[in-house]
């Protein structure tokens, strides 16, 4: 499949995507007198996103990516050649905290990553975070902005590996390869979201990384009746993701 395919299927996973596309349809419906056809249309263009907008049905969705590999304790992990931590954004507003431990971050993945190290499950840390967010303005790579962080949770300069060049999951896990096989290694814990691991873990091994996942969970707290079930943005979003990553893993089987 072409690149421009698999960007246009990953695209459409989002749902407002797919809920346009079915608007157009019904539109073209409606011109050619298809009354019917293009109100049943419209309808489950409307009613697609406004699902997936309700937290709760969000979290269901995520749950069914996210249980295949749920979250473990650092203490059980296997001894590793490496711990790989995947970047997942470049916003830690847990750096302005004073006080700041690798424990009290269950939804980070370089609190993982650090807890991992701490705990010595391998020697060193490699931070896989290209350039995209780089460039003219701003302070360089993901990877050197999660050595930044990392540092503040305790693992020293000297234990970090920088892979700076990834852009996306399947560079992530090639550009490592190169890294591991220089260092003649190829056990790796590997750390990201429980949402994006699946699709990483077969990315690493179709690399003939030998890899064990370390999930971070991303858990959204909701308390009240409107947190659960009143439409939000937010929720919308998460939906989003969650189908991105199935069809994300969908295209990688594909390609493997």
């Amino acid at each position: 499949m072409s690149q421009s395919l698999q960007k246009l299927f990953v695209g459409l996973t989002y749902p407002p995507a797919l809920s346009l596309c079915l608007i157009v349809v019904a539109l073209a419906l409606l011109v050619l007198r298809r009354r019917r056809g293009a109100a049943a249309t419209f309808v489950a263009a409307m009613a697609w996103s406004a699902l997936w907008s309700i937290p709760m049905a969000s979290d269901w969705l995520r749950g069914r990516v996210e249980q295949r590999y749920p979250p473990v304790d650092e203490a059980a992990l296997p001894r590793a050649d490496a711990i790989v931590v995947l970047g997942g954004g470049m916003r830690y507003g847990w750096l302005d905290r004073p006080d700041v431990r690798p424990e009290d971050l269950e939804n980070s993945r370089l609190a993982a990553g650090a807890r991992a190290w701490l705990a010595e499950r391998a020697p060193i840390v490699i931070l896989s975070g290209g350039g995209e967010n780089g460039g003219e303005g701003s302070d360089g790579s993901e990877a050197r902005m999660m050595a930044i962080a990392i540092a503040r949770l305790g693992v020293p300069p000297s234990a970090l590996v920088l892979e700076e060049r990834s852009h996306n999951t399947r560079d992530n896990a090639r550009y490592t390869a190169q890294i591991l096989e220089r260092r003649q290694s190829r056990h790796v814990l590997l750390v990201t979201s429980s949402l994006h691991m699946p699709r990483a873990m077969e990315q690493f091994r179709s690399e003939g990384i030998d890899a064990v996942a370390v999930p971070v969970p991303e858990r959204a707290r909701r308390v009240t009746w409107k947190q659960r079930w009143f439409p939000s943005r937010s929720a919308l979003w998460r939906s989003g993701r969650a189908f991105k990553e199935m069809g994300g893993l969908l295209m990688v089987r594909i390609q493997n």
